[in-house]
């Protein structure tokens, strides 16, 4: 077998049975990377998608939701072979998507005002329901449990709270300033027990009692070491809890870095620098990898999580912002 067509092969994404991928959307192209976490290489590409945003995945791990910026769509694909399934129409503009639990609806942030959340269908690939919030919305989750979806807005300075079973608002949050991304610590129970907020113009993070629907703490990030910038109105913009509950990893564009905190008492524990922009975050199911989109210098670091040291920079697209892990059957 000749080299260009090795190469070739590889890039089809041909997987070995349950294989950890880190998908990276590329913010200013029209490729999506998927990395080998083993390797640290680019195995599979998703080709001519322009402007990338969102990312998620089927429970199950057989298909890849990507929500198009430049169509207003939300594309499927397969997670073996790269290919795509079909396309979903949406309301408007869109930016973050999550799934829930059953994996029957992927929800997508529409960026555009008044403000919605649209609903897919992940069986018919249709928008079923577009629902109403207050402001264009940046992203969205759903919570530990698969009860709740998470709407947060950087325009309306909210958080809306939809119960995933009526799809309907439940209840809503204000703050003083945008809401950016979104990590949640999960209760004994299953269910949510706080979120940790990263807001507009904040150096750090709020803490919201999920129960008690109040903000109850803000965390500052050390004004050292300063090595860049605040970029578009967000100092902090990427956030994550790991796996098995312990820490708090958040990015910092003004320390070029990613601060640690230890989980449930939000002891600050280290930094790791990473580079320009860092913007989004995702780790290996095992937790022992770090996956930070390093968005001002068009690479991925990935950070061993344990001794907290980059382990390696992996080259992507133009621009990379948001990312995710799924497990390939």
């Amino acid at each position: 077998m000749n080299k260009a067509l090795s190469v070739s092969f590889a890039l089809a994404g041909i997987l070995s049975a349950s294989s950890v991928r880190i998908y990276q959307t590329n913010s200013a192209g029209d490729e999506v990377d998927i990395i080998d976490p083993t390797t640290h290489q680019i195995v599979q590409k998703i080709k001519d998608i322009e402007v990338p945003h969102g990312v998620t995945f089927s429970p199950d791990g057989t298909r890849a939701y990507v929500s198009c910026e430049a169509e207003n769509t939300l594309w499927a694909t397969d997670t073996k072979t790269g290919k795509l399934i079909g396309k979903a129409s949406l309301s408007g503009h869109p930016n973050n998507v999550s799934v829930s639990k059953d994996g029957k609806y992927v929800f997508v942030a529409i960026a555009v005002a008044p403000g919605a959340v649209d609903v897919i269908d992940t069986k018919e690939l249709k928008n079923v329901k577009s629902i109403k919030v207050k402001g264009a919305v940046h992203n969205t989750y759903v919570t530990p449990d698969g009860r709740f979806v998470i709407a947060g807005s950087v325009a309306g300075k909210i958080i809306t709270v939809i119960d995933e079973e009526t799809l309907t608002p439940a209840w809503e949050l204000p703050f003083d300033a945008g809401v950016r991304p979104i990590a949640f610590e999960t209760a004994a129970d299953g269910s949510t027990s706080r979120m940790f907020v990263q807001l507009s113009n904040f150096h750090g993070f709020s803490v919201v009692d999920f129960k008690a629907h109040k903000e109850v703490q803000r965390v500052t990030f050390p004004d050292e070491p300063k090595r860049g910038v605040t970029h578009s109105g967000a100092p902090s913009h990427g956030i994550g809890v790991s796996p098995d509950g312990k820490t708090l990893w958040a990015n910092s564009s003004i320390a070029n870095g990613v601060f640690v905190y230890s989980l449930p008492d939000l002891k600050l524990l280290g930094n790791v620098e990473v580079g320009s922009t860092p913007d989004w975050v995702t780790f290996t199911p095992d937790g022992k990898q770090l996956y930070v989109a390093v968005a001002g210098a068009n690479y991925v670091a990935a950070i061993d999580t344990k001794a907290m040291k980059v382990i390696s920079k992996i080259p992507v697209g133009e621009v990379p912002k948001r990312n995710g892990t799924v497990v390939v059957p």
